[in-house]
């Protein structure tokens, strides 16, 4: 074993304070020789302050009453530290075969903007970095922290090693929340399941939150809370914390007995994955935490920052058709062609031909991996087809799913080596396909190789890019089966942005098994995210409220199905499947080949809806009412000036009690009129009767009414919704 020496001693920095405010929002940071950096507070706007005020802050959180006998321990830091006296989960885990496990930094330097701090200092949006290095241990430790003009702070670690093969096993960051935060909300879910809101005390001890399926996961964390007791989306202080990874991650809440209560996560690693040798670095995903007063302000934070992307996407989202449902498999040309033609009738302006155009792909049993247009299905190529379509002046798109392989394909017989596997016999099969080594440079360039010629070939204007396979033992098969989820995350971003550079108009969307890859790292190269595979409008009103966490609506694809759901069975008229539909990136999913002119007309019309109200759905401010406790939900969504808004008002069961309760319509300046108005798109819902309010020439009505008292909810058989669009008057 190569013996660890300390290295020339590190020269501290000077203790500092700094003060970062934004978006009503404060970070709290103090720096001390000794430590790695402490949040002293992270929550809402302290106000200016100056040296001595901020110093006092620090002071006014420091020190934790211990009964006698307990540990004399320290305030934990962004990664917390077990010499400091923290008895639980450490944030940097890893070693020398078994030595230089706890390290003990030594701060040497911090900047703000690049610029050394000295003393105190603050600043807006903002970003603080600081270096510490443990001589003995001979790592040495970046730290980013920084506020960011929505209000979100975001933090991340870079480790380097400096000394003999180090194996790290965590690196995970923490931020504090506040003693009143008792309880903790975030999320589980399956396939047509995801994202189901639970919540359950702040209990003493680890609330873990492990994710090893090598993608963001159906049954993700998604965004991890601490509330006040009783909170929901407009009342109580909230803190959050969502992990921007699209690999094995983690998200932790830990409560230890002192009362110190911390959230935070980062990526999983497997055992062995990350072995640095002398010079070799690791870095974390960020961690972005938010705050607000209930669950809407946290979500507005997100949204306000995914919109802020260099990227982003018009509000003018495009209406788009996925060919899924209407053919599966059954590539039929005349009845394509046909499909194009009344797609285009109804205002359709994206077309996306969905799986079986390629290789052996007759079946979900061949195919993957050979992203060759199958000159069986399309002899003449995907021509006639795109033709077609951009005859109708549509953008055509295509579905992929480029990481994953059958073993009946032509890949997988060529190069069995590439299938990622912890030994000589492969793992269990999900859909019967496994997942490609996107780490072996080979695989890599030929996978991608392939998709660029296809996007050479045709004129792709949107990718759907699927992953409908968990990874169970993801290892470098040539190589012993060592794990390799950490690289093969890394490809995949790296994939992701070759395409992009290639193609800078595409557009891709983030879909696995429906809602099984939703992150802030995958949205950073991506533009849409297809919520889940039920299209169900009674379950898409739970995926679309609690996806709207972390997502605003124009990335979330939200399309009118068949009137039977393919996936659950249910039945449900067009004016519920529409409303609902409306508040996403409004798309269809319905083989129009079956529908009836009458259908088709009632469907254009709620297309036309989508399109005069687009721009106020895709930059508008979310809000949404209390959970349907008595089996009404509302929701809508608010310019940002608060001129108008669009609300949905929606049965989901049985009123409780018998009579209709009102629905609050928030978000509107309570101190204006408004024009109250109801949009009737077809027939009313079955069951409907109309309350006083309910004239198509609108009724003017406070906007302190309207957020206070609300409207009484038409009665409505359930499984039905309402429209309700209200206009500033001055």
């Amino acid at each position: 074993m190569t013996e660890v020496t300390a290295t020339t001693p590190v020269t501290p920095v000077a203790p500092a304070v700094v003060h970062l405010r934004r978006a009503g929002c404060s970070l709290l940071l103090e720096f001390t020789p000794d430590r790695l950096p402490m949040v002293r507070h992270w929550g809402a706007d302290l106000g200016p302050l100056d040296a001595e005020a901020a110093r006092a802050a620090c002071l006014a959180g420091d020190g934790i009453g211990r009964l006698s006998g307990e540990l004399d321990a320290r305030p934990t830091s962004v990664v917390p530290e077990p010499w400091t006296g923290w008895m639980g989960r450490p944030g940097l885990l890893g070693s020398r075969r078994g030595r230089n496990f706890s390290p003990a930094f030594t701060l040497s330097a911090v900047t703000l903007d690049g610029g050394d701090v000295r003393g105190f200092a603050e600043a807006g949006a903002a970003v603080v970095e600081a270096t510490a290095v443990d001589p003995e241990s001979r790592i040495r430790l970046l730290l980013t922290l920084e506020m960011l003009e929505s209000g979100l702070v975001r933090t991340r670690g870079r480790l380097r090693n400096e000394g003999a093969e180090f194996e790290l096993d965590q690196l995970s960051l923490c931020l504090p929340v506040p003693a009143y935060a008792t309880e903790l909300v975030d999320f589980t879910g399956r396939w047509g399941m995801e994202r189901r809101a639970q919540r359950q005390e702040f209990a003493v001890g680890t609330h873990l939150r492990e994710n090893r399926r090598g993608r963001t996961g159906l049954d993700s964390a998604y965004v991890l809370h601490a509330t006040e007791a009783g909170s929901d989306f407009a009342r109580g202080e909230t803190w959050a914390v969502h992990v921007a990874w699209s690999g094995n991650h983690r998200h932790l809440a830990e409560h230890d007995s002192s009362g110190i209560r911390l959230l935070g996560g980062g990526e999983l690693l497997l055992p062995g994955e990350i072995r640095l040798a002398n010079g070799e670095e690791y870095q974390g995903p960020w961690l972005y935490a938010a705050y607000g007063e209930g669950l809407d302000r946290v979500a507005h934070r997100f949204h306000d920052h995914l919109r802020g992307r260099p990227h982003h996407v018009s509000p003018r989202r495009p209406v788009t058709l996925n060919t899924w449902e209407a053919v599966y498999f059954a590539h039929d040309h005349e009845r394509l062609l046909q499909l194009v033609d009344l797609a285009a009738e109804i205002g359709v302006e994206r077309f996306v031909l969905d799986d079986g155009w390629f290789g052996g792909r007759r079946h979900e049993r061949a195919g993957l991996g050979d992203w060759t247009v199958s000159a069986d299905a399309w002899p003449d190529g995907l021509h006639p087809l795109v033709d077609a379509v951009r005859k109708h002046g549509m953008e055509f798109g295509l579905w992929m799913e480029p990481e994953m392989v059958n073993l009946d394909s032509d890949l997988a017989r060529a190069h069995p080596e590439w299938i990622m596997a912890a030994r000589r016999q492969l793992p269990v099969e999900q859909r019967a396909q496994h997942v490609l080594n996107l780490s072996l440079p080979d695989c890599y360039q030929a996978v991608l190789s392939q998709i660029l010629a296809i996007l050479d070939a045709y004129p792709v204007g949107a990718i759907k890019w699927d992953h409908n396979r968990d990874h169970v033992e993801a290892g470098l098969q040539p190589h012993g089966g060592r794990p390799a989820e950490h690289r093969q995350t890394l490809a995949l971003y790296r994939m992701l942005e070759e395409i992009k550079a290639a193609h800078p108009a595409l557009e891709i969307e983030s879909c696995a098994a429906g809602g099984g890859r939703v992150d802030l790292g995958i949205l950073e190269l991506t533009d849409r995210v297809w919520v889940s595979d039920v299209s169900d409008p009674l379950e898409r009103q739970r995926l679309l409220r609690w996806s709207g966490q972390l997502l605003p609506t124009e990335l979330m694809g939200s399309h009118i199905a068949s009137p039977r759901s393919h996936t659950t069975g249910r039945r449900h008229d067009l004016s519920f499947r529409g409303a609902t539909a409306l508040f996403g990136h409004l798309g269809v999913e319905w083989d129009l080949t079956s529908t009836t002119p009458e259908e088709r007309a009632e469907l254009a019309q709620w297309i036309a809806l989508y399109k005069e109200h687009r721009e106020l759905l895709h930059t508008g401010t979310m809000w949404r009412g209390p959970d349907p406790g008595h089996g009404i939900q509302t929701h809508g969504v608010v310019a940002k000036d608060r001129s108008q808004g669009l609300y949905e008002i929606a049965a989901l069961t049985w009123c409780e009690p018998a009579a209709p309760p009102h629905a609050r319509l928030k978000g509107l300046d309570e101190e204006r009129r408004y024009r109250v108005r109801p949009l009737v798109v077809g027939s009313p819902p079955s069951g409907f009767s109309p309350p006083a309010w309910w004239r198509e020439e609108g009724i003017d009505i406070p906007g302190s009414v309207l957020a206070r008292v609300g409207l009484q909810v038409p009665g409505m058989h359930p499984e039905h919704s309402v429209l309700v669009h209200v206009e500033r008057l001055s």
